[in-house]
């Protein structure tokens, strides 16, 4: 399978339980953990080469770059009402408490995601290396607000 295709038939199947509007809690978690597994894979494929730990290849980057600003997006349909019970997670009661700073920092990381794929597309490392850390500051944030240990 071509690459680009089966990045299209990964998006998709990504998106299917988001048309449904998940059956179940269960399926809008393991949606959304799936989504920031893929989406992790491809931000540490230009982490990596943004920190010299791997050669910088610019198309490769670009390419990991635009996946991570398609599925930046895909996540957050999956924290709907129920979701913080079902299965096992790690999201913190404060995503549904605090649902305004939550949203913020998601559109912040969804930005930041986009201002990645831009600068991987210009070809510029400099600009990479710059969206790589202000993407990766984005994410710790959420993760230190509304991420914690397993729950059941």
């Amino acid at each position: 399978m071509k690459p680009r295709l089966a990045t299209a038939v990964l998006l998709g199947s990504l998106c299917l339980p988001a048309l449904a509007q998940f059956s179940t809690p269960e399926a809008a978690i393991k949606y959304r953990q799936g989504a920031f597994s893929v989406m992790a894979a491809h931000f540490s494929r230009v982490a990596m080469m943004a920190q010299g730990i791997q050669p910088y290849d610019a198309k490769a980057a670009s390419e990991n770059a635009e996946l991570v600003g398609n599925l930046s997006r895909l996540p957050f349909t999956a924290f709907g009402p129920g979701t913080d019970k079902g299965t096992s997670h790690r999201a913190k009661d404060e995503v549904w408490k605090e649902s305004a700073k939550f949203k913020a920092a998601s559109d912040k990381m969804v930005a930041d995601a986009s201002k990645l794929e831009a600068a991987a597309k210009s070809g510029d490392f400099e600009a990479l290396k710059a969206a790589v850390s202000t993407l990766g500051r984005s994410c710790k944030s959420c993760h230190d607000d509304f991420r914690g240990a397993r729950r059941e």
